[in-house]
């Protein structure tokens, strides 16, 4: 029998219409709810499911030959940086390559308090524009923080921070999916724990969540379990359920310390407690050069006023000290791989640009601080991967049933390109911490259930249609640290609301991205 090619348009008699637009046909399925697959077809009209079972010979005006393939929903990325993507200029990095290729239909976006306040003006925009991918909205403390206070260290007065729950109640109500925080960076390092429950209550009365990028995932300050139990204290305080961003233990004085890490969270779930956690599958971590190394301290007031810090010889001494004492917790001066694009240093270690240099790794991290800022191409720091995890400690977190699959993707880091795919290859096929069952539960079903996504992440009748297929011995990751922005192979077909988005690796051009809002909470004001 001639096997058909990926997409074949079917033939229709005269004056038939067919019974659906799409069917995915003859494809090994799993639905998102982490069982055992069956063989059968999915069929799409409009933008749902209409259809998913063993083949009853649907005509259609679109035929997808699924044999040998997998069928499964369309991945649902917990934490994402897209924003050189869809915020582009440029229509065709709007389709938002980097994840379609992986086969994700749906990203989490305003992560690490960064998100905008201004959620509807920006879901307009969004859409006026054009995405190749779904977007679901949070609201950073970071950016709500920065417009009231800008980059200082210091508290917020009773009016003030009036200001900050005024700006988390309009993104709210506008249909934001909760508040997300940074508390490792600064400006938000600032903020003391009341402050942040005060603010993260606007989001929990009007249904939303807490995201946090917690204070401290190494011993930098409160260390990795006073924070991940400050985290779960601002969830119970404000009454809001609490997701962890990438947990991990990072650095040479937590390795090891997952068990301890999962007992903190899992007596908060036994408390009744709702406590989550999104996790990628990598040993290093994505980040930058000062937020590695220079204590926070000395970024109070923004960049221009660390750098001008450096100028100060007894300021500089004592910077110099604690960088110094960072990038030993991190693990040395080769755990650190630049990774910013088209910089002198790209590709190599700040030891090896110490050695070039001819000076010590501090001070060579000073210089790289300094010329970027002259340079006026890294404003906020210099891009790095981070070794600092143990595969121990990653395999543990990844076995939690309350733990699913996030890229955090970020421009010079190879998980921007290659997460999913990774997550496949080597902890499903070649590891087997994993059943692929379970993997695509922790990037589908169970994502949707934690952040509420009506509709999503399961191939039932009635759901929208994210439907992704990938070859199960070709779906696979390309970037890696030295090439970080290779698109992974291996997803045949991408449907996203729909429409085919991608097809054997490469974007259709079609853009049938949305802004996921949630519905408006009952707490907000009536519209006209």
């Amino acid at each position: 029998m001639t096997r058909l090619p990926l997409i074949a348009l079917c033939a229709l008699l005269i004056g038939a219409a067919p019974a659906a637009d799409i069917v995915i046909r003859g494809g090994t399925i799993y639905d998102g709810r982490g069982g055992k697959p069956i063989t059968g077809d999915v069929e799409i009209k409009g933008d749902r499911i209409v259809y998913v079972g063993r083949s009853r010979g649907t005509r259609a005006a679109q035929i997808v030959d699924a044999r040998g393939q997998v069928v499964a929903p369309g991945f649902i990325d917990a934490h994402t940086h897209p924003d050189s993507y869809i915020r582009s200029p440029d229509a065709t990095a709007r389709l938002n390559l980097p994840w379609l290729a992986q086969g994700v239909s749906t990203i989490v976006i305003g992560v690490d308090g960064y998100g905008t306040p201004d959620v509807a003006e920006d879901a307009v925009a969004l859409t006026k524009a054009g995405i190749g991918t779904n977007v679901a909205p949070f609201i950073g403390f970071g950016a709500v923080r920065g417009r009231v206070l800008g980059q200082d260290d210091r508290a917020p007065s009773p009016a003030e921070l009036a200001k900050e729950k005024a700006l988390v109640a309009k993104g709210m109500c506008a249909g934001a999916y909760g508040l997300s925080t940074g508390l490792f960076y600064a400006p938000q390092s600032f903020a003391r724990t009341d402050e942040v429950v005060a603010v993260a209550r606007e989001a929990a009365v009007r249904g939303g969540m807490y995201d946090t990028h917690q204070r401290d995932e190494s011993n930098y300050t409160i260390g990795l379990l006073n924070s991940t139990k400050e985290a779960i204290e601002i969830g119970r305080q404000a009454g809001m359920p609490v997701h962890f961003a990438h947990l991990k233990a990072l650095g040479v004085d937590v390795q090891g310390k997952a068990p301890e890490l999962i007992a903190v969270i899992e007596a908060a779930r036994k408390a009744g407690q709702n406590v989550t956690a999104d996790q990628y599958p990598w040993l290093a971590s994505g980040s930058s050069v000062d937020a590695s190394l220079v204590p926070r301290w000395a970024n109070d007031g923004g960049y221009p006023r660390l750098i001008a810090r450096f100028d100060d010889p007894a300021t500089l001494a004592r910077i110099k000290v604690e960088m110094a004492e960072n990038l030993r917790r991190r693990g040395g001066k080769e755990s650190l791989l630049l990774t910013s694009a088209n910089m002198p240093w790209t590709g190599k270690t700040l030891g090896q640009m110490a050695d070039q240099w001819g000076v010590n790794p501090i001070d060579a991290a000073i210089r790289i601080l300094r010329v970027a800022d002259a340079t006026g191409k890294e404003p906020a720091g210099v891009a790095v991967a981070s070794f600092n995890m143990i595969d121990a400690d990653v395999d543990r977190i990844m076995l939690q049933p309350w733990v699913v699959t996030s890229s955090d993707g970020s421009n010079g880091h190879p998980r921007q390109y290659a997460t999913f795919p990774r997550k496949y290859q080597v902890y499903v096929r070649e590891r087997k911490v994993l059943t692929i069952g379970q993997f695509i539960r922790q990037s589908t079903g169970a994502t949707a259930d934690m952040y509420r996504m009506a509709e999503r992440g399961y191939l039932k009748p009635g759901r929208y249609a994210d439907v992704v297929v990938f070859d199960p011995v070709g779906y696979a990751p390309k970037a890696d640290y030295v090439n970080p922005r290779v698109p992974s192979v291996g997803v045949k077909a991408l449907f996203v609301n729909g429409k085919l988005a991608l097809r054997d690796g490469a974007t259709t051009g079609a853009a049938p991205g949305r802004v996921l809002l949630r519905p408006v909470p009952k707490q907000c004001p009536a519209t006209s």
